[in-house]
C-alpha cells in the first residue's frame, strides 16, 4: 500500500494535519499543551514538545506540505532541521498561507506535489 501524503497548517498554538491519498482525506487536530511551570524559557520546551508531537505523526508519510504563518513555519522548519532531520526529508515545501478549509489545503498540496514532480 502506498503511504499517504499530508498537508499541515500550523499556528502558534495548534496544528491541523490532513493525511490524504487519491481517494480520501483524514484530518487530525493537535493542540499545544501549556505547562504551568515558571522555568526560564519553558515556552521553548512547550513548543519543542508540540513540534515533536507533530513530527511523530509524520513518520510514515511519503510527502508533506507545511503551511501557516511565517513565524510558526520558520520555527517548525528550524526544529525539524535541528532535531528531526529524517522527518525533514519528507517535507517537500513550506508555504505561507492564511487559514484555509481542509479541502483548500488538500487541493493546494496536490498542486504543489504535482509541480515538484513535473520539475523533477
Amino acid at each position: 500500500m502506498k503511504s499517504p501524503n499530508a498537508v499541515i497548517h500550523l499556528s502558534h498554538d495548534a496544528a491541523r494535519l490532513i493525511e490524504f491519498d487519491d481517494d480520501s482525506a483524514n484530518a487530525v487536530s493537535l493542540a499545544k499543551q501549556v505547562h504551568g511551570t515558571h522555568q526560564h524559557r519553558s515556552d521553548v520546551r512547550t513548543e519543542h514538545e508540540f513540534f515533536g508531537q507533530v513530527c511523530d505523526r509524520l513518520g510514515s508519510l511519503a510527502k508533506v506540505l507545511v503551511t501557516g504563518g511565517h513565524t510558526p513555519l520558520h520555527d517548525f522548519q528550524h526544529y525539524l532541521e535541528k532535531h528531526r532531520p529524517l522527518v525533514a526529508a519528507h517535507v517537500l515545501a513550506y508555504q505561507v498561507v492564511d487559514q484555509l478549509t481542509d479541502n483548500q489545503l488538500v487541493a493546494l498540496a496536490r498542486k504543489r506535489f504535482a509541480d515538484v514532480e513535473r520539475l523533477a
